[in-house]
């Protein structure tokens, strides 16, 4: 791609996210995540292959349909009740619609069935995007919208979320689809605290982004797309491959890792709520995603395959790790010790 065309796109990205997150009247906010779609739109389709304009189709399909289910849920909030602003959002219905609006460009369940094959036809860059970047100003409308929200109906798509996602996860080979399953169970963990606790939302969603970036950094350097090439990649820099095993397992939520942090806090705030069954049931079903973080885990560390390889060898060459992709990979591993610090931040 042109990189001036890439430059521009990449800073629609940023004043669309900033627009969102920044404002508090509704048509803004709307603006600001259809900018947001249509600046992702090219970087998804890149590489004019059939699975990327199909990816890219989809994409703009279910974008557009949430857009204009979150326009109308305010016309109608305000319809009924003459305000645009975001935090007034009182009626019933308007609620609901929202709820399935922001639903639907997160990739909850069950309005997740997109988000794997968006990102499957997408490259590892974009794939990060869409997993992180893309997710934040729903999450932010989220937060912001709150007490307003159904906490029945959140808890039931959280928990939903939380089971596919390990669910449906386990029977992947191909990383950027088991990346999206995983991405869809953190965030029924996000979605379950939101009405009990907003910041520990967005607390779980920064420590997931840093995770993930680190993940998707590393495989994007040993050019790592399925578990077969995976099994191969130690040749390529044995020292990130090392560390990936934990990030991943830290994105499994293990101690003493960072990822261990919002699912702590989580399940003592949920037990504070006198919710000691939901509490129970999602750490449960934390289970299955900590089966395939574990055969991810196992294919990084592993130094020889164990069946006759079909592709040729990876020999070792002296690459040189990226700063940021090494740093990214230390805090991912080595904040929980921080715990304390992060959580007295306002």
């Amino acid at each position: 791609m042109n990189p001036q065309a890439k430059l521009i796109f990449s800073m629609s990205l940023l004043l669309g996210t900033t627009i969102t997150i920044s404002s508090n009247h509704w048509i803004m906010a709307w603006t600001g995540l259809e900018i947001n779609t249509l600046a992702i739109l090219p970087l998804i389709s890149k590489s004019h292959h059939p699975r990327a304009v199909e990816a890219s189709t989809k994409y703009f399909l279910v974008q557009a349909t949430a857009s204009t289910l979150l326009l109308f849920s305010s016309m109608m909030n305000a319809w009924y009740t003459g305000q645009w602003d975001i935090t007034q959002l009182t009626h019933p219905l308007s609620c609901m619609l929202l709820t399935t609006a922001i639903s639907m460009k997160l990739g909850l369940v069950p309005f997740h069935f997109w988000f794997p094959e968006v990102l499957q036809g997408s490259s590892l860059m974009t794939s990060l995007l869409l997993a992180t970047v893309m997710k934040f100003p729903p999450t932010i409308l989220l937060f912001l919208t709150s007490p307003s929200l159904n906490p029945a109906l959140l808890c039931a798509m959280a928990i939903a979320s939380a089971a596919l996602g390990g669910w449906m996860g386990l029977n992947q080979t191909q990383i950027r689809k088991i990346m999206a399953f995983s991405s869809i169970s953190h965030l029924g963990w996000m979605t379950i605290i939101l009405i009990y606790n907003p910041k520990l939302t967005l607390m779980t969603f920064y420590l997931y982004s840093l995770t993930t970036a680190a993940i998707f950094f590393t495989l994007d350097a040993t050019n790592t797309l399925k578990l077969s090439t995976m099994m191969a990649a130690w040749s390529k820099i044995p020292t990130l491959t090392a560390t990936l095993m934990l990030a991943l397992l830290s994105l499994a939520g293990l101690p003493p890792l960072t990822g261990f942090l919002p699912k702590w806090l989580i399940i003592q705030e949920l037990t504070k709520q006198e919710l000691t069954a939901t509490a129970t049931i999602i750490a449960l079903l934390s289970l299955l995603g900590l089966f395939f973080y574990l055969r991810l885990a196992y294919c990084a560390t592993i130094t020889l395959p164990p069946n006759p390889a079909n592709h040729m060898k990876q020999w070792h060459t002296n690459k040189s790790i990226n700063m940021l992709t090494s740093t990214l990979i230390m805090l991912s591993i080595m904040l929980l010790p921080m715990s304390p610090t992060i959580l007295t931040i306002p």
